[in-house]
């Protein structure tokens, strides 16, 4: 369902970045196939990185029928304070679609968000129907999310169409954001950075409903490695209390 839009953004990819190079996923947790359930299902995964980007990861679930999910999360270099760019795209089934696009701030303060965030208010006016102020059950929507975002349940159609162009629209405008960010000049500046993507790791790692997801398919283990080593390698997995006997 989603794999002309992973199609897509590796055609922008390789067409804009010409040093984009390849960069290592552990072993193991490139591609994963199960028969847990009715249905085979496939799981694989691509990285890169260039010099604008330092790590450029997306996923791919193909359980047929029963799920479609399309994931990426783009992290800018250290030395540039731009938003991240996640892409969300799920649907289980044919009438549970769900899609969310957005440039997931690092930092809350007016004068970030002006910078970073305003820019996407015409795109979100042109796309308003795709953004239907759903509840979030597992994230806060002030943290680490945009007034902006793109969050639906659509249909299949929708998404092969309004959605699909506004996903052109918004990786445009995400491409023109990076042209025009100014290099950080000091330690300071990109020990912030640093800290701040870190933080976003650790925070995405310990809410994000996929690991149910990746659970249920490919068991407990593998599914902990791909979170903490390759999906949010900068977080630390909690510490799971000792039990008293």
């Amino acid at each position: 369902m989603y794999r002309k839009f992973l199609e897509y953004l590796e055609k922008e990819l390789f067409g804009k970045f010409n040093d984009l190079r390849s960069r290592p996923i552990p072993a193991g947790l490139e591609a994963n196939v199960s028969n847990r359930k009715k249905n085979q299902t496939t799981i694989q995964s691509w990285c890169y990185e260039c010099a604008e980007l330092r790590k450029i990861r997306y996923t791919y679930i193909d359980a047929g029928t029963t799920a479609q999910v399309f994931n990426s999360v783009i992290y800018p270099s250290y030395r540039y304070d731009i938003p991240l760019l996640g892409i969300d795209l799920l649907s289980f089934g044919k009438n549970k679609i769900l899609i969310v696009l957005d440039f997931q701030p690092l930092f809350q303060e007016e004068s970030y968000l002006a910078k970073y965030i305003e820019p996407m208010r015409a795109l979100r006016e042109k796309y308003n129907d795709l953004a239907q102020n759903l509840e979030m059950k597992f994230y806060d929507a002030n943290q680490y999310f945009s007034k902006y975002l793109l969050f639906a349940k659509t249909d299949a159609e929708t998404v092969q169409t309004k959605f699909f162009e506004a996903y052109k629209d918004y990786i445009s405008l995400y491409w023109q954001m990076l042209d025009q960010a100014e290099t950080l000049q000091t330690e300071a500046e990109i020990q912030k950075i640093v800290k701040a993507q870190k933080d976003y790791d650790q925070y995405s790692a310990e809410r994000d409903p996929a690991s149910g997801l990746f659970n249920s398919y490919f068991g407990h283990e593998w599914s902990e490695k791909f979170l903490y080593e390759f999906l949010f390698e900068n977080a630390v997995p909690l510490a799971v209390p000792a039990t008293t006997r």
